[in-house]
């Protein structure tokens, strides 16, 4: 089993910059795919975006393409997610979760591992 901790949520203005950080530890040893997934209030959990184990592969939801970027670095057992140009509609509670395949999916219910969440409002 991954646990895996979130940060860097905070209160920021409409066309601000965020990076998330998520930091995995336990079974870190096995290869795992990673994603980012958010949730707002009345809405259902979607994901933001993928990361494959090697870090060549990366998906990301149609409303944050050329906004947002996920990276990883396996040496720190950390992923990343770096927001740009943040829209108030990008306000959530984001999560990361991790699954024990090396591939990605855009199905959260294939990740078997969760953080609890890090909270991003977005003002306008």
């Amino acid at each position: 089993q991954v646990q895996l901790v979130e940060s860097g949520g905070r209160l920021v203005q409409a066309g601000g910059s965020l990076r998330l950080n998520c930091v995995a530890s336990g079974r870190t040893n096995s290869r795992f795919a990673m994603g980012w997934f958010r949730q707002a209030p009345g809405k259902e959990r979607e994901l933001v975006s993928a990361i494959d184990w090697s870090g060549a592969y990366t998906k990301y939801a149609d409303s944050v393409k050329g906004r947002f970027t996920t990276s990883r670095d396996n040496a720190r057992n950390a992923i990343y997610l770096q927001m740009n140009t943040l829209k108030p509609e990008d306000t959530a509670v984001y999560y990361c979760a991790a699954r024990n395949f090396g591939t990605i999916s855009d199905a959260s219910g294939n990740y078997d591992s969760w953080g609890q969440g890090t909270q991003v409002t977005v003002s306008s």
